[in-house]
């Protein structure tokens, strides 16, 4: 639900959109700004949480807005007992925040996997290895990367068929054959 975030900056910048949306978008910008702000500075305890009926882990750890959103037995309705001012939240806001967290977990988990993927692209593969033999590879994978003999695990990753499953394993067996070298 944020297309309008992402494509009206562009349609401004082509000069698509007049100056009255371009204010009014400008001016939802800024309020949704200051409502993540402000999730991220509300927060509370475990123990304080559990006394308005949230079913969290016990761990101390303060939890913000953002946090509790989410956790998926929890929403706005529910948070606006412990903070009774994010009643006068607008609807538009509300659904941004929540979106959001439900969301950011897994562009963080995302975000991870490509750096991951960045810094091991140049992992050398040797030219010895017997990609048929390594488990968790499909025969069509280990056949293609066995013909194509890929120089690098980025140039592998390229290849049609070949699985992050796969890449996963390759990565693995290569690793392991380092270690063992190495002792």
């Amino acid at each position: 639900d944020n297309a309008d975030q992402r494509l009206t900056p562009l349609a401004h910048e082509m000069g698509l959109i007049t100056a009255g949306r371009a204010v009014l978008f400008h001016a939802k910008q800024k309020a949704l700004s200051e409502a993540h702000e402000q999730a991220k500075a509300l927060r509370e305890t475990p123990r304080a949480l559990a006394k308005f009926g949230f079913k969290i882990n016990q761990d101390g750890v303060r939890r913000t807005v953002l946090d509790l959103l989410a956790y998926p037995d929890i929403d706005f309705t529910d948070l606006c007992r412990v903070w009774p001012q994010l009643q006068e939240w607008p609807f538009f806001m509300r659904q941004d925040l929540e979106a959001e967290a439900v969301y950011s977990g897994y562009i963080e988990r995302q975000t991870r996997e490509i750096a991951a993927f960045k810094r091991d692209e140049g992992i050398r593969l040797p030219a010895y290895i017997d990609y048929t033999q390594i488990g968790g590879i499909s025969h069509e994978a280990g056949e293609k990367l066995a013909h194509i003999r890929p120089a690098t695990l980025g140039q592998a990753s390229r290849i049609e068929g070949v699985t992050p499953g796969a890449l996963a394993a390759v990565l693995a067996h290569v690793k392991r054959a380092r270690q063992t070298i190495g002792k």
